[in-house]
């Protein structure tokens, strides 16, 4: 079998990895549009477009620290290094997915500054068969080649969602996406509108107050934030419109602003796809994919990591480990109809419980089934409980101790049990 994956972030390396140990694979080429791996984990000061006019890739601003401990950060076979804290900074996360790459010999297989131009599928002989095209950024050589199946790996934190806010394009002010964000040093003496609370919104909020003037954080979540913020910054709901430099509010208020700061999230996006792979993203919706993962209508291509509020490197795994066994033969994919039924029971069920289509592939509290999903029609290993719960914990201490909250210690005892060192505080929790 030869097989291709496009992009060798944390996904693609992964991918690799167990491809690698594979008698079945004869051929593994990974095609990464950059000059390293490591994906949305490469800080680069350069926003925009690359020196090949690619957009650029990664998100990653200069002081980013991980929002989630790194004990359940590392792959189930390779975790991350011993360490005096649980909540990392970027460099280290990109350092231990360079290590992960030498140890099991990927990096050799991987084809940096080769950008996937098209991928389309077409029939072989005896099966299905993949024509990928792809350009040596350097040479300037584009080159087709044949694989029997295909990974795709590319990521979804690299393309903004821009919301639809009546005024927006009009604003008078600047307005930036999150995806450009580096350092706060832009914000000095301004007043910034930052919409949307997740990960980044709360933490860029946070970390622009000690330069700006004011920042406004507008956000519907459900739960009330309990973190303390400085006195300059305040919370708004969601923005009803602009005019000018006013932005105002849903609850009635307005605020003069001078930068709108769209931390806003991220669409899927896969423009190498020829429409014949009859993959279509509606509404940030993916599909049709089996369980998140296959693509139905070409069992032969899979795509790595596309659900979110996940424990994202165990999650890779076990979805590699899962595909790769469906390829080797150790168990069967069902038929196309039947991953058609299951595809569309899975989201009208998730519709029932009050699911968006923008949230189709939203985890969160049905990670834990999704993972016991995948590792049960596989026969293989599922990811431990207390992975899961050490995500579930951290993210409420995010929400309610932001300013504080990277300095917790875990430890983990056990599959369903773990320590956790808050302000001196130890406490073990199953």
């Amino acid at each position: 079998m030869r097989v291709c994956i496009v992009g060798a972030g944390a996904a693609g390396l992964c991918a690799a990895r167990h491809l690698l140990i594979e008698p079945c694979v004869t051929e593994l080429d990974v095609l990464e549009q950059s000059s390293q791996l490591g994906g949305t984990w490469v800080y680069t000061e350069t926003v925009g477009y690359d020196d090949f006019g690619l957009p650029i890739h990664t998100s990653m601003y200069k002081s980013l620290r991980t929002n989630l401990p790194k004990e359940i950060m590392g792959f189930p076979d390779f975790p991350i290094p011993e360490s005096e804290r649980s909540y990392l900074p970027a460099k280290d996360m990109l350092a231990f997915l360079q290590l992960y790459a030498e140890k099991h010999g990927v990096s050799e297989h991987v084809k940096f500054k080769h950008h996937v131009q098209l991928i389309i599928p077409k029939q072989g002989a005896t099966a299905e068969l993949w024509d990928v095209t792809y350009k040596d950024l350097m040479t300037g050589v584009t080159t087709t080649k044949e694989y029997d199946y295909v990974f795709v790996c590319n990521g979804h934190y690299n393309t903004p969602f821009i919301p639809n806010i009546p005024g927006l394009k009009e604003f008078e002010g600047d307005v930036m996406h999150s995806h450009d964000y580096r350092v706060p040093d832009i914000f000095k003496g301004k007043q910034v509108l930052v919409i949307g609370a997740g990960p980044s919104g709360m933490d860029i909020a946070l970390e622009i107050t000690s330069m700006t003037e004011k920042v406004i954080l507008s956000h519907h979540l459900k739960e009330q934030p309990r973190s303390v913020f400085p006195s300059n910054l305040t919370q708004k709901p969601d923005v009803e419109k602009l005019e000018g430099r006013t932005a105002y509010f849903k609850d009635g208020s307005q605020e003069e602003i001078d930068v709108v700061f769209l931390s806003t999230g991220y669409l899927y996006n896969f423009p190498f796809l020829h429409e014949s792979c009859n993959i279509v993203v509606e509404d940030n919706c993916v599909e049709p994919l089996y369980k998140h993962l296959v693509n139905i209508q070409h069992p032969t291509m899979c795509f790595i990591g596309v659900p979110y509020y996940v424990c994202a490197f165990s999650m890779f795994d076990l979805q590699v480990r899962y595909y790769v066994r469906s390829m080797n033969g150790t168990f069967k994919l069902p038929s196309r109809q039947e991953m058609t039924r299951h595809w569309e029971q899975e989201k009208s069920e998730r519709a029932s419980r009050g699911y968006t289509r923008r949230q189709a592939h939203m985890m969160g509290p049905d990670q834990e089934k999704y993972y016991a999903s995948l590792a049960t029609e596989a026969g293989t290993e599922s990811i431990p409980s207390v992975i899961t719960k050490i995500r579930e914990e951290s993210s409420l201490r995010f929400l309610h101790n932001l300013q504080n909250y990277r300095q917790d210690v875990y430890k983990i005892i056990d599959d369903d049990t773990y320590e956790i060192i808050s302000n001196g505080k130890r406490e073990i929790l199953c």
